[in-house]
């Protein structure tokens, strides 16, 4: 295909995930996403926030199982169900994600009973938690273990990978379990963790690019290596810490065909990458496959002949590529973030000094103009003393009011304190918080065109 052309035939796609007035999270940046790429998407919301949670304060509500069902119902009513894809993301409670797994069977269904087990494909990120902690109920978990083995593609991180195969994931050894626990238990077509970080594991990113310089990676935080040393031989390059994902596709007898492909970090927070991350594969997977030769279109879950390697398969070139634009657009959020966190930081540092000058100016004339009682300024800007006066001599009722000691003066000086201290954390926290949204829409080209490409390994499975 040109470069003008989207990179996926007609593609019509069901996002189910959260959504967000503000910001790009769950469906905002995976309908964004899968749109740029050419596919026609409809959403289906499962929580409407004013904004992502990470913010830690966000108004909205959460579908119930009822109405994603009812949802669906009408989408089918009006013949608007003839969907060659499926993605599921964020889902509220097991109620709502079994009612989104009963939409992905009767979808998978359909496609069996018009003899074409290949026209439809479900992507599932089992969203459940991350770094040992769960941010959905318990009960979640299982309904998860009852629908992955309808899934085509699975997305977990390490923490859910394990919570699916029951395998703690501590070395490269329980990884690759963890991947033939998933394919034989389930019947998993494809699988990709993400986020793989493996303590006892040091890798070198491996980067190349098409407009470069062979000795740099543009938009890459992985250092340039150093010149060889006079009279050491070839030197080593540096090691950066990384990240990994693990995919594997299995063969017609459920085993792995495994690959591992590593990135450098970035040293900063992002919101919305794994949504990213799971849309942009949705795609990558059915370009890879469409431009595989053959009739691996027409297959149940596009699984490769088994001679086909680890290497070449439609996954490894899909996640490739997906990676390339991940980074590109991460180390561009990168590059703007920290500018506009400073500037919030000076935000907030000149609202917390003009805040002390008022209150300096308050102690020092003894009465404030602010007209919040203590003190009322005329026409002319005069103060009226009095009215300070009447209302700090007596209690309201005409009582003269007990002065305050200095101890008690001194406490209440450090309370304001506190608590402008902590409205400023809170106002800086929002300020990141907005900072590390992904600036996708603002590089679009890194999205369809990747410079930075990186290439995958084979791994191989006990």
């Amino acid at each position: 295909m040109s470069d003008g052309e989207p990179p996926v035939p007609d593609t019509r796609v069901l996002a189910v995930a959260s959504h967000v007035v503000s910001g790009y999270v769950g469906n905002k940046i995976a309908v964004f996403s899968m749109q740029s790429l050419g596919c026609d998407v409809a959403a289906l919301n499962t929580v409407q926030f004013s904004n992502h949670t990470g913010y830690r304060q966000f108004t909205g509500t959460r579908v119930s199982a009822s109405e994603i069902t009812d949802l669906y119902r009408g989408l089918k009513q009006s013949y608007l169900d003839d969907f060659d894809m499926m993605l599921s993301g964020y889902v509220p409670g097991a109620p709502a994600l079994e009612a989104v797994g009963e939409i992905a069977k009767e979808l998978e269904e359909k496609a069996q009973a018009r003899g074409k087990p290949g026209s439809f494909f479900w992507v599932l990120d089992p969203v459940m938690g991350d770094n040992g902690c769960l941010y959905v109920a318990q009960d979640v978990v299982p309904v998860y273990k009852g629908l992955v083995r309808y899934a085509d593609l699975i997305l977990p991180n390490q923490f859910e990978a394990e919570l699916l195969s029951e395998v703690k994931i501590v070395d490269m050894p329980s990884l690759t379990r963890a991947i033939s626990v998933l394919h034989e238990r389930y019947a998993i077509p494809h699988i990709i963790i993400t986020s793989v970080s493996l303590p006892d594991v040091t890798t070198f990113p491996s980067t190349v690019t098409t407009s470069s310089a062979p000795d740099s990676v543009p938009g890459s935080s992985a250092p340039t290596p150093p010149p060889p040393q006079e009279g050491g031989g070839q030197s080593q390059p540096p090691r950066t810490k990384t990240l990994s994902v693990v995919g594997s596709t299995m063969t017609s007898t459920r085993q792995p065909r495994a690959f591992q492909i590593s990135f450098p970090t970035i040293d900063c927070y992002f919101s919305g990458t794994g949504d990213m991350f799971s849309a942009l594969m949705l795609v990558r997977m059915r370009e890879a496959v469409y431009n595989t030769p053959g009739d691996l279109t027409e297959r149940e879950s596009w699984l490769s002949d088994d001679s086909v390697d680890a290497l070449d398969l439609p996954l490894a070139k899909a996640a490739e590529k997906v990676l390339g634009s991940m980074h590109e657009v991460l180390t561009k959020t990168a590059e703007g973030m920290k500018g506009r966190v400073e500037r919030g930081r000076g935000f907030v540092e000149e609202e917390l000094q003009r805040q002390r000058q008022r209150q300096q100016l308050q102690q020092t004339n003894g009465f404030t103009t602010n007209g919040n009682g203590n003190g009322e300024v005329d026409g002319d800007g005069h103060v009226d003393k009095r009215a300070r006066l009447d209302s700090e001599e007596t209690n309201g009722d005409g009582i003269p009011k007990a002065e305050k000691t200095e101890e008690e003066r001194i406490k209440e000086e450090e309370q304001q304190q506190k608590e402008e201290a902590e409205a400023a954390r809170k106002r800086l926290h929002l300020m990141k918080s907005k900072a590390a949204e992904l600036r996708l829409v603002r590089h679009l080209d890194s999205l369809r065109h990747p410079k930075v490409e990186f290439r995958a390994r084979r791994i191989e499975c006990s």
